[in-house]
């Protein structure tokens, strides 16, 4: 075979090989967004923190992951940080977005598709449980304490209240969490509205379980801040079980 032959026989080889390449890349680039997809749905999803109603524990902008797969089976403990969907009122309108170019739609909704984009955090709460199902929570003895089934909680390990102030809450309440539900609230006590400021809504301040997306587990950004976010075993161990 001529010298010109064989390189013609060459070109449709080459594009054959280009061709089950992109073939290649294209299959892994499906397999890896569906992959990303299952674990955002299932396993973990990514938030970033809006306001200032947990701080010290989640500042704003804060990144953090959220476990969605454990509450599935072991449920929510006292203590747990949870990230959940407004149940209805809690959050005020959202102003209407101004229209993007429609590629910068698709990006965003490619993104928040596979769990990298976060762009329905808006949407979202992040807050503290202080009442699971069944739990009596009052506020407040004679020390300013939360009382959970009649054991007061000492909260000063993570609250941020002004200087001077020990109240774990100004605003008094006496509640049942219903079977179905959490009683939460923030760690910024008087910057949070939480389940005490929504006791008139339908739902009474309570997040049905439903409405949970998971326990927040670890702070992934800024940098220096990354790091476990703390449930505070210790002040709630000695809670009873409801009656």
């Amino acid at each position: 075979m001529s010298t010109e032959g064989a390189h013609a026989a060459t070109k449709p080889q080459r594009r054959r090989g280009l061709a089950l390449f992109l073939r290649d890349v294209l299959v892994i680039i499906v397999i890896a967004a569906l992959v990303s997809f299952v674990v955002k749905t299932f396993v973990v999803r990514s938030f970033y923190i809006p306001s200032g109603s947990m701080e010290r524990t989640l500042l704003v902008n804060d990144r953090i992951l959220v476990d969605e797969l454990t509450p599935r089976w072991a449920g929510y403990e006292h203590g747990d940080v949870v990230v959940f969907k407004d149940p209805g009122g809690w959050l005020p309108p959202q102003p209407q977005r101004a229209p993007r170019p429609a590629l910068v739609e698709a990006a965003d909704w490619l993104l928040t598709f596979v769990g990298i984009s976060t762009s329905d955090a808006q949407d979202h709460l992040v807050k503290r449980v202080i009442g699971t199902p069944g739990d009596h929570v009052v506020c407040c003895n004679a020390l300013g304490q939360i009382t959970v089934n009649d054991a007061p909680i000492d909260e000063t390990s993570y609250l941020n209240l002004p200087q001077g102030d020990t109240a774990a809450s100004g605003m008094d309440f006496d509640v049942t969490v219903p079977e179905d539900s959490l009683w939460v609230m923030g760690d910024n006590r008087d910057r949070s509205q939480d389940s005490r400021a929504h006791q008139d809504l339908p739902g009474g301040g309570f997040v049905p379980l439903e409405n949970v997306v998971g326990r927040a587990f670890l702070t992934t950004w800024p940098l220096d801040r990354f790091g476990l976010i703390d449930t505070h075993d210790e002040v709630y161990r000695a809670i009873p079980e409801p009656e």
